[in-house]
C-alpha cells in the first residue's frame, strides 16, 4: 500500500515538472506599446512583394549592342549663328568681310638647309590675359563664330581638316595624330562607362558614356598658347628669320585646389595657315581696320616668354624643371632671346 501512494506521489510531481516546463517554452511576450522612441529606434518592417516578370528569358553572356553618348560639350561655338540682316551701318561696295574668306596665306622667304648658319629651337607661351594678348581670349561672335583663339583652332579641325596630334608625355614632334572626337573627349574631362538596360528589350543593355567634368577644363581657363619656333639665320642674307613650327593651347585644371598646366594637342601651323588667313583679329582700337590671325602671328604682334630652348639645355628640361624660382625662369628666358638677337648683330659688326 505504501508503495503504490509513493509511485502515485511520485507521478503526479512529474507531470507537475513536465508541465511548468511547457509552459516556460510557450510564453508569448506581449508587444510593447508603440511610442515615438518605439517607432524612432525599431522602425517596424514592411514585407516588400517583388514583382515577377514572366516569360523573359534574361541572358547571362549580356553585350552592349550600342554606346550613348550622354553629354555635350559646350562653352565653345554655343551660339554659331549667322546674321540675317547686314551687320553694319555702312556698304560695303567691295564687300570687304567677303574677300577676307578668299585671302590665302603670306609666301615664305626661300631658306636653304645650306644657308643657315646658326639655328635654334625656342618654345614659348602667349597668355591672353595680357594686355596686348587680350585678342586671344575675345569673347565675341560674328558670322564665322566664337571669337576666342581656342574656338578658332576647333572650327580649323572640325570643318578645315587640320590634323591635331596628341601632346601626351610632352610629345611636339606631331608622331601621333587624334581626331576631332577625341579632342571633344579631352574637353569633357575623364570618360567612365556603365551598362544601362534598354526600355525595349530586357535582355539588351546599351553602353553610356560618363564624364568626370571636374577634370574637364573650363572654357575660360584655356588662354595659354605655346609655340613651338626655330629661329634661322640665313648666311645669304644675314638676317635672322623665325618659323613657327606648332601651336598647342594649355588648359588651367583646378584639381585639389592647385592649378595645373595641362597641354591638349599640337597643331602643325604650317597647316594652320590658310584657317588662320581667313580669320581676322580684334581690334580693339578701330573695328573696320583689323588684320587676320596669319598676320598677326608672323608680324609677331603678340608678346610671349620663353619656356624651352635647345640652347645649352643637354636634358631637354623646360626651364620650371631647371628653376624654381619664377622670376629666374624669367630672366633665363629673357637671356636665351638675347643670345640670339645678339648672334645676328655680331654678323654685322666689322
Amino acid at each position: 500500500m505504501k508503495k503504490l501512494i509513493f509511485h502515485t506521489l511520485f507521478l503526479v510531481l512529474a507531470l507537475t515538472i513536465v508541465n511548468s516546463a511547457q509552459s516556460q517554452f510557450n510564453y508569448k511576450k506581449k508587444a510593447a506599446p508603440v511610442t515615438k522612441d518605439t517607432v524612432a529606434t525599431k522602425p517596424v518592417e514592411v514585407p516588400v512583394s517583388v514583382p515577377v516578370v514572366s516569360n523573359v528569358s534574361i541572358d547571362t553572356n549580356i553585350k552592349s549592342t550600342k554606346t550613348i553618348d550622354t553629354t555635350m560639350v559646350g562653352g565653345f561655338n554655343a551660339n554659331n549663328r549667322k546674321s540675317l540682316r547686314p551687320n553694319y551701318g555702312f556698304f560695303s561696295e567691295n564687300n570687304t568681310r567677303k574677300a577676307t574668306q578668299q585671302r590665302t596665306p603670306m609666301a615664305y622667304e626661300n631658306l636653304r638647309e645650306e644657308d643657315a648658319l646658326f639655328s635654334e629651337f625656342v618654345w614659348e607661351e602667349i597668355d591672353g590675359r595680357e594686355k596686348i594678348n587680350r585678342p586671344f581670349i575675345y569673347q565675341a561672335y560674328d558670322d564665322s563664330g566664337d571669337q576666342r583663339f581656342f574656338a578658332l583652332l576647333l572650327r580649323a579641325i572640325e570643318k578645315d581638316g587640320v590634323v591635331p596630334f596628341s601632346a601626351e608625355g610632352g610629345d611636339d614632334r606631331f608622331t601621333k595624330p587624334i581626331s576631332f572626337d577625341e579632342v571633344n573627349a579631352m574637353l569633357k574631362g575623364s570618360l567612365d562607362t556603365q551598362l544601362v538596360q534598354n526600355i525595349n528589350n530586357p535582355n539588351v543593355f546599351d553602353t553610356s558614356i560618363i564624364y568626370n567634368t571636374k577634370l574637364a577644363p573650363n572654357p575660360d581657363s584655356i588662354y595659354t598658347f605655346r609655340l613651338k619656333e626655330q629661329f634661322i639665320f640665313d648666311n645669304k642674307t644675314s638676317r635672322m628669320y623665325c618659323r613657327i613650327i606648332g601651336i598647342a593651347p594649355v588648359a588651367t585644371i583646378v584639381i585639389n585646389n592647385k592649378p595645373i598646366k595641362r597641354t591638349l594637342f599640337w597643331i602643325y601651323y604650317p597647316e594652320l595657315r590658310a584657317t588662320l588667313a581667313k580669320n581676322e583679329v580684334y581690334n580693339p582700337k578701330n573695328i573696320s581696320n583689323r588684320i587676320t590671325w596669319e598676320e598677326l602671328f608672323e608680324s609677331r604682334y603678340f608678346n610671349g616668354y620663353v619656356v624651352k630652348s635647345t640652347l645649352d639645355n643637354y636634358n631637354d628640361k623646360m626651364l620650371n624643371a631647371l628653376y624654381k624660382d619664377p622670376t629666374k625662369r624669367l630672366l633665363e628666358g629673357e637671356r636665351i632671346r638675347q643670345r640670339i638677337f645678339d648672334y645676328e648683330q655680331d654678323r654685322w659688326v666689322y
